[in-house]
């Protein structure tokens, strides 16, 4: 076993909890801050801590913020008609990638899942029931294509189709560049599902 002094240990054990990062790779990240120069590895903690100390959940959508109201529900450009809803704030950012969704977001902050003990009630879902007013003609559900996602992305369309709002789903399917060979049977169902006509 690898014996190190207690504050290299003690790093290394920190970064080992990140998620991803095994014992190889925080040994490796705890010698790089070790050769750091001090001012990198002092501004390097403090983005860390500023990170957590003012960092908060937009009380509107749930996306991370620094000001509340985030960027997105204030942004008067954004067509207020349309709500995304998403898992994680991740999802955010790639749909904000695309440069194409004006919309609004609503984040869950996780799915369904019954195995977890995750249910309706533990995740945004009255919080996104809420936002539904006679502005919103449209929710599209962006929850991941996991059987988790799928369960979310139900149980919401059969809250909001009631209320007379259009509930659309994001379509999946064969990834660009993959090839047909090799996707498995449930992709390749989602792909025929989701054909339009061209």
């Amino acid at each position: 076993m690898d014996q190190f002094v207690a504050p290299i240990a003690k790093l290394i054990e920190e970064f080992s909890k990140l998620p991803g990062v095994g014992r190889k790779t925080a040994q490796r990240l705890a010698f790089h801050v070790l050769d750091m120069k001090n001012e990198e590895v002092i501004e390097f903690a403090k983005a860390v801590v500023n990170a957590k100390k003012y960092t908060k959940y937009c009380s509107v959508c749930g996306n991370l913020t620094d000001n509340d109201p985030c960027s997105v529900c204030t942004d008067v450009s954004r067509d207020k008609s349309v709500i995304c809803v998403v898992e994680d704030s991740r999802d955010i950012m790639a749909m904000e990638r695309t440069r194409e969704f004006k919309g609004l977001y609503h984040v869950l902050h996780g799915s369904i899942s019954p195995m977890e003990g995750i249910g309706p009630e533990d995740i945004n879902i009255k919080e996104l029931m809420k936002r539904l007013d006679n502005n919103v003609k449209e929710v599209i559900l962006a929850t991941n294509p996991t059987i988790e996602g799928e369960a979310t992305a139900i149980y919401i369309s059969r809250l909001v189709k009631p209320m007379g709002i259009k509930v659309t789903r994001i379509a999946h399917g064969i990834p660009i560049g993959g090839d047909i060979e090799y996707t498995d049977e449930v992709t390749l169902l989602k792909a025929l599902e989701g054909r339009r006509e061209i």
